[in-house]
């Protein structure tokens, strides 16, 4: 039974996959093993909690590069020992590069941003985030953070058998039109096997480099510094002299980057305070509007006037309430949210008691099949973005893990809408396969650690993937994606516009109880990362769920709603589900309107958490096994 609250609903009778971990020296968890035994390394060795989360992120970087890398971006949210109620985000979101306009997209023929391509990269903010969290909260050199990421990047790690799938949907994209990264990930001119040990010793020579660039400072803090404008100098050389040459992008055409050195030289990472909401007693901590976190503490609102037994996912009146209320918030984040430092969001109303009631009250018994922005008093409510509805046949390639497969499932009442037009690009040699057009998809990864003097934090690293977009000489690592978030359409709060961060789907939670941090947790998986959350939140802080038990029970999610990743399309009233969810369940969404896709038993969700009692010091941890890939450890 978890520590938190008394059960309000009943946690499943079945046995947990792994134990919930429990210890008072330190806790790590994140979606490698590799990555969290070498943040648990850190904190055998005396570091602090920021000193393990920078060590395994940039582990993972290295590990899982199908999932995140240096040219991408993150966020996390954390609190410290000595400001345990004051939870701060670090803000890795980098902006829209300044040469990244809509009339130049338009101009190349787009109407939509790319899904890979450099068009498609916002400047990279993860590294640089990271080692100012190292340079304010940790106490470790940054050679020794560095070392283990080193290590494996210039001695080998056994490949992902993931990694390998995700080289071979792209190897033909990369043969004939990205030959930098054929260089780089087809060794002999093949996909490297799963358990080959691969290698990348251009990125070990970039950090080596990095550290020895703060080699003459008079502290740890001075060195990092150095090595942060070393880092920002490196790599925005080698991008400016990479990008201009036009490569092949998933719309299928041939564009060149508009990145400039001066584009990377001018970020550098920020904190700034969470976002938080209460619910059931706790306090929820996100990012600002400039991410999707404000939509979970949304839901949280809307669910906070129902009855405990109406919140339960594992029935069918529970699982339809959370996706009713998901799909309130997830309509006010596409027509709301933006870059708060460019626009005048609403957030304090769009996250008010009286506004979440109005939003209850438009839960009914059956599903919803429309996009239902709210308003906002005195101000006009922007366009829904454009509604590109597709049932789910088939997965895109190289699409999120847990993304729709199969049939779409025609459920009673289904609606009238217009023909679906299919966006979707399946694997295979067809006129749409990335081979063609370049057309990619990636996740991300996640870490969370806490350590025995009360320090926690969790983080959301992505972008950057493998599949992202040509490998850049010099760096062993390409750009991200994030501006496909962005419209080009200058009515929307996410219009691309330069110098503005794009609303990152990346986000992290901290859960905070009488001013004290007691769960730190994320999730890979776009638009699901905060569904995935809130279903954890809601088993464990209402229901009595240990987190081992709400990470590893039947999870769910709404895709009715326009995606934030390119093709941008949505599915009216579509929902996807584990098939352990039960027979009676799923055929109760079906029968209230709910278009129902079976995932599978165990496909949906890539959760980790750890977790402290203030009042005894007990840690603890917990991690997915769905994918056999995610890890915790701890003592």
């Amino acid at each position: 039974m978890s520590s938190f609250t008394p059960a309000a609903f009943s946690p499943p009778a079945t046995p947990r996959t792994r134990p919930d971990l429990q210890g008072t020296f330190g806790m790590v968890g994140s979606t490698h093993w590799i990555a969290t035994a070498s943040a648990q390394a850190v904190l055998e060795r005396g570091g602090n909690a920021f000193d393990a989360a920078v060590a395994g992120a940039f582990v993972l970087h290295v590990v899982e590069p199908h999932l995140n890398g240096p040219g991408g971006d993150m966020t996390g949210v954390f609190v410290t020992a000595d400001a345990p109620s004051a939870p701060r985000v670090l803000v890795g979101q980098g902006p829209a590069p300044a040469g990244a306009t809509i009339e130049h997209y338009r101009a190349e023929g787009l109407d939509l941003v790319p899904g890979s391509g450099t068009l498609a990269a916002a400047v990279p903010g993860s590294v640089d985030a990271w080692l100012l969290l190292l340079r304010d909260h940790g106490t470790w050199d940054l050679g020794d953070v560095l070392a283990y990421a080193i290590g494996y990047a210039r001695d080998g790690h056994p490949l992902l058998g993931r990694v390998s799938s995700t080289i071979s949907l792209v190897a033909d994209l990369f043969r004939d039109h990205w030959p930098t990264s054929a260089t780089r990930w087809l060794p002999d001119g093949e996909v490297p096997a799963p358990g080959t040990v691969v290698t990348d010793p251009e990125y070990a020579d970039l950090l080596d480099a990095v550290v020895a660039a703060g080699s003459g400072a008079s502290s740890r803090e001075e060195a990092i510094d150095l090595a942060r404008a070393a880092w920002r100098e490196r790599v925005g050389a080698a991008v400016e002299a990479f990008v201009g040459t036009p490569h092949r992008h998933a719309d299928g055409g041939d564009h060149a980057g508009v990145m400039t050195a001066a584009d990377v030289a001018g970020f550098e990472a920020s904190y700034e305070d969470a976002t938080t909401v209460t619910f059931r007693g706790y306090t929820i901590a996100k990012t600002g509007a400039w991410g999707q976190g404000p939509a979970l503490l949304a839901t949280l609102k809307i669910l906070e006037g129902f009855d405990d037994a109406a919140l339960d996912p594992s029935t069918e009146l529970g699982a339809h309430t959370i996706l009713e209320a998901q799909k309130l918030a997830l309509a006010d984040r596409d027509v709301w949210y933006g870059d708060p430092a460019s626009d005048d969001v609403p957030l304090t109303y769009l996250l008010s008691e009286d506004y979440a009631a109005q939003r209850r009250a438009l839960i009914a018994d059956t599903a919803s099949h429309e996009v239902r922005p709210g308003d906002v008093p005195g101000r006009p409510t922007p366009p829904v973005p454009p509604l590109r509805t597709e049932y789910a046949t088939s997965a895109p390639a190289g699409s999120l893990p847990g993304a729709p497969t199969g049939g779409a499932a025609a459920g009673v009442g289904e609606p009238t809408v217009p023909a679906p037009v299919h966006h979707g690009h399946p694997a295979g040699d067809t006129p749409d396969s990335p081979a063609h057009t370049g057309a990619t998809r990636g996740d991300t990864c996640h870490i969370d650690v806490v350590d025995r003097w009360g320090n926690m934090v969790s983080a959301t690293p992505s972008g950057g993937w493998l599949q992202s977009s040509p490998t850049v000489p010099g760096l062993g690592f390409c750009l991200g994606t994030r501006l496909q978030m962005t419209w080009l359409d200058e009515a929307s709060p996410s219009a691309l516009v330069p110098g503005r961060r794009p609303r990152t789907t990346l986000t992290p939670t901290l859960v905070l109880r009488d001013g004290e941090p007691v769960i730190a947790l994320g999730s890979p998986g776009g638009d699901q990362q905060d569904q995935w959350q809130l279903l954890f939140l809601l088993r464990v802080l209402v229901g009595g769920y240990t987190p081992q038990q709400a990470i590893d029970a039947p999870a769910l999610h709404t895709t009715s709603f326009p995606g934030s990743f390119w093709p941008r399309t949505w599915t009216p009233a579509g929902a996807v589900v584990e098939d352990r969810l039960g027979d009676a369940v799923i055929t109760g969404l079906e029968r209230r309107g709910h278009v129902v896709t079976r995932a599978g038993d165990w496909a949906l969700g890539r959760l980790s958490a750890v977790t402290r009692d203030p009042a005894t010091g007990l840690l603890g941890a917990a991690a997915n096994p769905r994918g056999a890939q995610g890890y915790a450890a701890g003592r």
